[in-house]
């Protein structure tokens, strides 16, 4: 039975990654409608209630409800987005959107964030319905538009305004499963948390004037490219809390590495001795982080600009609010702070779910039937996901799923929004296993 779902697995992931559901962050983008339609048509005749809802035109989302026979049983809902970010395909060792299996990998974009998820979840939700089993809570299987612009033309309205659709206690999501190996053993990260997003377009302003005559003009674009220079150095003060010291112990690394970690005076220096890959997510997990990423300025070749914008990834931990986001980029900028006028893009602050729940229990031992040695670290994921809207609503939600030993964790980091993304076929068998027991065992 497992190698039939995963085959289907496999099939689900390719048609999603040939939609082409580009979200680039406008209202126009992501085109969720063609793949909300196709998992429609593959749940269709199980006799399950299908709902797709539009509130945005072509940003479709696709709610299926199978009840329970209790209730007052704890319901649960498997959601998965089905939107994915650009791509620069010349970076590409093959098609991005080709959804090829090569040596074993289904390549293409949105193959590990996160239409492996969105497309296990499918397959295991039609086959509990077809099987005939019935359990004592709601399963519910939400597969969700715009996750990567921040949820406005899905999660966040459908969740305001359908919860009645969607109510449930427990939610599993993206990402999770991710293996760190050391000498002292395996340990599996399961995202229980996530920083916050306070995204912010700084508009600089200028004087117009000739470009054949730059001396001492005030020009907009020089000064951007300063402010641009003071965010990529600002350095805020590290936040390292539980989450933080589970991590840092998980690595298996050595006694002196680890009390480094865990000291705030000599972080910058351990973080320097780790690999790229690994240290990028772990200063990301302990310190807010400024991220420019996109500038608008400029008419004309030999036009002096006078106005520039440039929008921040700014990225929040926990107990920070808006104004927090205001005083680091005031200490920032410095004396450029009152030249520059910050709004706000989006602002969410970060969220967690606890572990002392019956999820958690079953999630973990379902996890140990995989990898029985390997200790589950709960943890803070850098980005933001759809399991935010839900911890608002009071669920529980974790970022989950399981990856293959061959996998290598710093490789995967590189896959999120990267070239060359791809998912090996013993990940989508192990995550597809994992569902299976989760709903098997969730309600005994």
């Amino acid at each position: 039975m497992i190698d039939r779902l995963t085959n289907e697995t496999v099939e689900l992931l390719q048609a999603l990654i040939r939609n082409r559901c580009v979200n680039d962050g406008t209202a126009e983008s992501g085109f969720e409608d063609r793949s909300a339609r196709l998992l429609r048509d593959e749940l269709e005749g199980t006799g399950v209630d299908l709902q797709i809802y539009e509130p945005t035109p072509g940003r479709s989302s696709l709610v299926a409800r199978w009840p329970g026979t209790d209730p007052d049983a704890p319901a649960l809902c498997l959601m998965g987005h089905t939107d994915v970010v650009p791509v620069s395909p010349e970076g590409w060792r093959h098609d991005p959107f080709g959804g090829e299996l090569i040596d074993g990998e289904i390549w293409g974009r949105g193959a590990v964030d996160m239409l492996n998820l969105t497309s296990s979840m499918a397959v295991v939700f039609r086959h509990l319905v077809t099987s005939g089993r019935r359990y004592p809570g709601d399963i519910i299987y939400f597969a969700v538009a715009d996750e990567e612009a921040g949820g406005r033309h899905g999660a966040e309205v459908l969740i305001r305004d359908e919860w009645d659709v969607l109510n449930c206690d427990y939610v599993l999501t993206e990402f999770g499963g991710i293996p760190l190996y050391s000498p002292k053993g395996m340990s599996l990260l399961v995202t229980t948390a996530e920083k916050g997003i306070g995204w912010r377009r700084l508009t600089v302003g200028g004087s117009p004037g000739h470009g054949s005559t730059p001396y001492g003009t005030d020009n907009a674009l020089i000064k951007a490219a300063e402010v641009v220079r003071r965010l990529s150095e600002y350095q805020p003060n590290p936040q390292l809390d539980e989450l933080w010291g589970a991590r840092v112990g998980a690595m298996g690394l050595d006694d002196e590495l680890t009390s480094k970690l865990l000291d705030p005076g000599r972080l910058a220096e351990a973080l320097a001795e780790l690999p790229p890959e690994i240290a990028r997510n772990a200063h990301a997990c302990s310190h807010t982080t400024f991220s420019p990423n996109v500038i608008h300025g400029g008419v004309k070749t030999n036009v002096i600009p006078d106005r520039v914008t440039i929008e921040v990834d700014i990225r929040t931990l926990p107990g920070e609010e808006s104004d927090d986001v205001d005083a680091h980029l005031r200490a920032a900028l410095g004396d450029l702070a009152d030249s520059v006028q910050a709004d706000i893009i989006q602002q969410d602050p970060s969220t967690a779910s606890p572990i002392d729940n019956r999820l958690w229990d079953t999630l973990v031992a379902s996890i140990g039937k995989a990898y029985p040695k390997a200790k589950v670290v709960p943890s803070i994921v850098t980005g933001g996901t759809d399991a935010r809207f839900f911890r608002d609503r009071g669920a529980v939600a974790y970022g989950a799923g399981l990856l293959s030993p061959a996998v290598d964790t710093s490789e995967f980091f590189r896959r999120f929004h990267g070239h060359d993304e791809r998912i090996d076929v013993e990940s989508l068998r192990l995550t597809v296993a994992l569902w299976l027991d989760v709903v098997e065992h969730l309600w005994d």
